[in-house]
């Protein structure tokens, strides 16, 4: 597995980042036991990189590839705006992952140099945990064009976590291409940059090989976070990140497993993804959509009409 600096943090991660969402309670909900041999064929593939969050409750997975290998990069986020907050967050994260530190810590999902500036007090409090080595690097995580640009002009930060797929599904202010011309702008300011939803939260599944070959080459992200719920799925994004063929079994195993639709509950009930959907497998009930599963096909098109990302495959 290729190895990159994350911008000037100083910190080498491997250019795939195991996003461990889809291994937690909120997705798959993995044992610790399941979860500990998948994150442990990760690191035998060579990926040394993981992105939590204190949202996806699970810390206790992390501890497991900690205890496997010591120097693995953990990097976690969390909505904090106050000082007590973000304190609070950090501390829960060191308890549970057994550390006593943090590589990244990212404020969750900023929108401008606005909700930057509204989350000084937060930012404030992290750059005193990094000057005590809480924290090696700090930043934030942004599903718009305008947050990385407006990241990238603060120094204070220095890690952007940026939404970046070849067909733009999530970015809520533009378009890929746009998203691209923002992280180039990033990187020459030495921001460490690693994107995620390569694969728009499972919408974008049809066209796999196209996303891969799309997001691989974009040379301005030093790594690339994605969803992994299988050894087979961590065998065959390895073989992606790498170059490497990929054998006929490895790819209809990962084909053929089990997925699902999901609705996350901030789903505002607009109705266009019910509208778009011609399996009529959607409906809005209380407010929310909600699905039909003997119906839906997972061909995924709902998810390119939701504009709040609530959409995913897993």
């Amino acid at each position: 597995m290729k190895m990159n600096a994350l911008g000037n943090t100083g910190i080498m991660v491997s250019r795939m980042c195991f996003g461990s969402l889809t291994i937690g309670p909120l997705q798959k909900n993995k044992t610790l036991t399941e979860s500990r041999e998948i994150i442990a064929a990760a690191l035998d593939l060579g990926v040394n990189f993981f992105d939590t969050a204190d949202l996806y409750n699970n810390y206790d997975h992390l501890h497991q590839a900690i205890e496997l290998r010591r120097d693995v990069i953990i990097s976690t986020k969390s909505y904090d705006y106050t000082a007590v907050g973000v304190e609070k967050r950090l501390h829960r994260a060191l308890k549970e992952l057994g550390r006593d530190y943090v590589d990244i810590y990212l404020l969750h999902e900023q929108e401008s140099r606005k909700t930057i500036e509204g989350h000084w007090e937060a930012i404030e409090a992290l750059i005193k945990m990094k000057d005590a080595g809480k924290i090696r690097a700090i930043g934030i995580s942004t599903h718009r064009i305008e947050g990385v640009r407006d990241a990238a002009t603060f120094s204070e930060l220095d890690v952007i976590h940026p939404l970046i797929n070849r067909t733009g599904i999530g970015i809520e202010d533009g378009t890929n291409l746009e998203m691209e011309v923002a992280i180039h702008e990033a990187k020459l300011a030495g921001k460490g940059l690693y994107g995620m939803k390569p694969l728009g939260g499972g919408n974008l599944l049809s066209q796999k090989q196209a996303c891969f070959d799309y997001v691989l080459g974009l040379k301005d992200l030093d790594a690339i976070a994605i969803g992994v719920q299988s050894i087979d799925e961590v065998s065959y994004n390895v073989k992606q990140f790498n170059g490497e063929p990929i054998s006929e079994a490895l790819a209809l195993a990962v084909l053929t497993a089990p997925k699902a639709l999901q609705i996350s509950d901030w789903c505002i009930g607009c109705g266009e993804c019910v509208r778009h959907c011609k399996q009529k497998a959607l409906s809005i009930k209380n407010g929310k959509a909600v699905l039909n599963k003997d119906k839906c096909v997972l061909c995924c098109y709902c998810g390119a009409y939701c504009k709040d990302f609530c959409i995913k495959v897993i």
